[in-house]
């Protein structure tokens, strides 16, 4: 059984370099480029779908329509979940993270992207940027929304709707596509392979790739490949772990 995870196009702020979580921002014209591409490796591989899940934020669901389009698949059945969003990250949001370096410190910011149970500063319950008081959010229910996240906060939500919905489709034998964001994507792989808290800090997903991951009935990872060139993934793969360092430049 095949699983594919796709993280979405580069975002306005990934090009900025600031720290973006469940601000709502769209892509660039770079990660338009991105998801289109996306959409042609999966077609080309001869990969077809039954369900695609997304998040609540635009950069994610344009680059799951953007695929979609490409794919001539446009009729597919979507599911938004606010699980799906990227990992909160509090009082960073909006902060650039080179910036951010050379005040705290390359390796707190390190801690603050890739730790497993480090938590962000947080906001203020009531804040401009509390999910609680945004529209998109207000018919959630039964749950507290976060006001900054470490990896283990959003693989918690994320292994929710994964065991509840997502593991059901995949056994039954639907073929499920998942565009997200980086970190759910490194809480599943997480999962997926098993790694421990120090192994999944040096994980990295890039931008609109394809990844593509073969499991057992078990939902055992078994083979995972990114489609494309290599020197291109390995490209943005570098990118992303780049981003909080002081000297970070995009180029």
């Amino acid at each position: 059984m095949k699983l594919v995870l796709l993280r979405h196009g580069e975002s306005e702020w990934n090009r900025k370099n600031l720290f973006t979580g469940w601000t709502d921002i769209p892509l660039s014209e770079q990660g338009k480029l991105e998801a289109k591409q996306a959409g042609k490796l999966l077609k080309e591989n001869d990969l077809d779908f039954d369900i695609c899940y997304t998040s609540y934020l635009k950069r994610a669901i344009d680059t799951l329509h953007i695929v979609l389009k490409e794919m001539d698949r446009q009729w597919l059945p979507e599911i938004k979940s606010w699980r799906l969003n990227e990992q909160h990250y509090g009082r960073l949001q909006g902060l650039n993270k080179s910036e951010t370096a050379k005040r705290y410190g390359e390796e707190q910011v390190k801690n603050w992207r890739r730790s497993f149970d480090i938590r962000p500063p947080m906001l203020t319950r009531g804040s401009e940027q509390d999910p609680a008081t945004q529209e998109m959010y207000q018919r959630i229910t039964n749950c507290t929304l976060p006001l900054g996240e470490s990896l283990k906060d959003v693989s918690e939500r994320v292994f929710k709707l994964f065991s509840l919905e997502i593991a059901e489709k995949i056994v039954n034998g639907s073929r499920v596509l998942i565009v997200s964001h980086g970190n759910c994507l490194r809480a599943l792989l997480m999962k997926f392979e098993g790694l421990s808290p120090e192994e999944i800090a040096s994980v990295n997903v890039p931008t609109g790739i394809p990844l593509v991951c073969e499991v057992d009935d078990r939902l055992n990872l078994i083979n995972k490949t990114y489609l494309g060139d290599p020197s291109v993934i390995e490209k943005r793969i570098g990118q992303v772990e780049a981003q909080g360092k002081i000297s970070f430049h995009l180029e």
